[in-house]
């Protein structure tokens, strides 16, 4: 068992860390068997068995062919995940199911719906408006924004940038709450992924 010191409060604590128990969890995080992790490091299955199950305390070299074979460095074998508890939260959103709002100028279709307190929101829009005069004024809201083209071509406008065109496959990322709007050049609706963080 080794121990690794943590941050408590601003004492320091000294917690162990089962390593092998380590090993097994980034091997299995890997979707690794036994036998394919040995190979991938250099190490007997027998041996990689006996340092998972606690048998056996790995010299430095097994720990750096360990580390070699599992792509991190030595220290990343001894450092414990950052997150205490995996939620293992996800949602799949088939298409054209997502839960649609549409106002004058977009019609969104807001993914993930079933998922609460998400740290993105995620929706694809479609856009209507033609002129930046169908605005009331500037869009802004707290967060950044990602857009990214799906189809067609859109101009987006930014309070403090010059406005730029964007096709299929281009993408921008902002500070949300500058002023910006986005406009469809083309003779159909543009459609555009775009996720907001939730701030």
């Amino acid at each position: 068992m080794i121990r690794v010191a943590r941050e408590s409060g601003g004492d320091a604590q000294v917690e162990p860390l089962n390593l092998g128990l380590r090993v097994r969890d980034l091997r299995r995080s890997l979707g690794w068997t036994l036998e394919e992790a040995a190979g991938r490091a250099g190490l007997a299955r027998s041996t990689l068995s006996k340092i998972e199950n606690g048998q056996m305390s790995p010299t430095y070299d097994a720990l750096k062919k360990l580390a070699s074979g599992l792509a991190i460095s030595v220290p990343q074998l001894f450092t414990p995940p950052s997150t205490a508890q995996i939620n293992g939260r996800m949602a799949i959103t088939k298409h054209g199911a997502g839960q649609t709002q549409a106002t004058a100028t977009y019609e969104h279709e807001l993914l993930a719906t079933t998922l609460t307190r998400k740290q993105m929101l995620p929706y694809r829009a479609t856009i209507r408006a033609r002129s930046f005069d169908e605005f009331d004024g500037w869009v802004r809201h707290d967060g950044e924004e990602f857009l990214y083209v799906l189809t067609g071509v859109i101009r987006l406008y930014t309070e403090f940038y010059e406005a730029v065109d964007l096709r299929r496959g281009d993408s921008a990322y902002y500070d949300a709450a500058m002023g910006h709007n986005v406009i469809s050049l083309s003779d159909e609706d543009a459609t555009i992924l775009w996720v907001t963080s939730q701030v």
